[in-house]
Formats: C-alpha cells, sequence, structure tokens
C-alpha cells in the first residue's frame, strides 16, 4: 500500500502515532556477506520464514569487491537477537555478524522529499533545509525537492517538520552504520 504523505499524515493523526524509527526495542546488525548473486535473497528469505519483522535494509559492496556489507534493522520483539544471529550464521554466505549499539556506532540514513511551494512556503521551506544542512536539488514555480544526509533522529525531526507542507513524495534509504573508531582497533 502506498501513500503520499498528505494521506500518510492524516493516517497518522487519526491513529495517532509519530513516525517509527529504529530505537532500543531494535537489534542494529552489520552483515559481511559474501557478494554472490542470490545472498540479499536468502537473508531476507530467513527473516520471512521465522517471522523477523525488518525496520530497515541496506546493503553495498564492501572496500573489497568479493564482499557486501547489509545493515540490518531488527524489531526485537519478533526476533530475540540470539536466534537472529544463529539463524544468519547458518547461511553459507554470511562471513561476519556484528550487532552495533548506538553508542558505538556512526548511524546515517538518506532522505529525499519533494514538496509543493508557493511564495508563501518556499521562504519556510530555505529555513528549514538551512537549518538541517539539507540540499536543494531541485526547483521550479510549484515544487520542489531536497536531501538531507544524517541520522536517524535527525531524519525523524526534519521529516516531522516537513509534514507542515504538502508533500509530494518522500523517500528514506534507510540506517546504515559502522562501528565508531575506537571500536575498530578492538
Amino acid at each position: 500500500m502506498s501513500f503520499t504523505g498528505t494521506q500518510e499524515k492524516q493516517l497518522r493523526e487519526e491513529e495517532g502515532t509519530e513516525l517509527i524509527r529504529p530505537k532500543s526495542s531494535h537489534h542494529l546488525l552489520a552483515i559481511k556477506v559474501e557478494n554472490k548473486f542470490g545472498v540479499l535473497s536468502r537473508v531476507a528469505g530467513l527473516f520471512s520464514r521465522r517471522g523477523f519483522n525488518i525496520v530497515s535494509l541496506a546493503v553495498a559492496p564492501t572496500e573489497d569487491e568479493r564482499f557486501s556489507r547489509i545493515s540490518i534493522v531488527v524489531d526485537a520483539e519478533s526476533a530475540p537477537l540470539e536466534q537472529v544471529v544463529s539463524q544468519l550464521n547458518k547461511l553459507i554466505n554470511v562471513v561476519e555478524i556484528k550487532q552495533l549499539h548506538p553508542d558505538d556506532a556512526i548511524e546515517a540514513e538518506l532522505l529525499l522529499a519533494t514538496l509543493k511551494v508557493d511564495k508563501s512556503s518556499l521562504v519556510g521551506i530555505e529555513k528549514t533545509v538551512t537549518k538541517y544542512k539539507a540540499h536543494i536539488l531541485e526547483k521550479n514555480d510549484s515544487l520542489i525537492t531536497i536531501s538531507c544526509a544524517g541520522t536517524p533522529t535527525k531524519l525523524d525531526e526534519l521529516e516531522n517538520l516537513l509534514q507542515s507542507y504538502e508533500i509530494v513524495a518522500l523517500h528514506r534509504t534507510g540506517q546504515i552504520a559502522l562501528p565508531k573508531l575506537e571500536f575498530l582497533a578492538k
């Protein structure tokens, strides 16, 4: 099911909900896998078969082209960490699994949003862009597309502010993370 920004905002108001983003009831895992055909499908299939809820999933090749890194945020209530790790370790292409605690990791995400604008809303949007160190990618008389990279918390705040404008489209990449430098030496 797909919602426009306005429909999503109305749905949240009806349900009395805020944005749902990774929090303490979630596990953030960095999984190093062989960069081979079908590996992501097997990992996602494992989560599906076990009924584990994926909150966020991002995958890309690493500095070594033989491997990819999957950053996955899993709902802790649907999947105890030990069970998730045990099931992942059974997959032949999984090389390494690390749980990243938010205090021990650098987290980032990207947000893209296209908003309807008029002369009165443009000033407010431009102030928000400056405040959040976002970037205007495109702009015409009726629409503006912005991008912002940052922590999930920063993007939650930005997204909540953007709800006061008419959102045409909004997309977030999902959370990625690496251990802080002090934890890499260990």
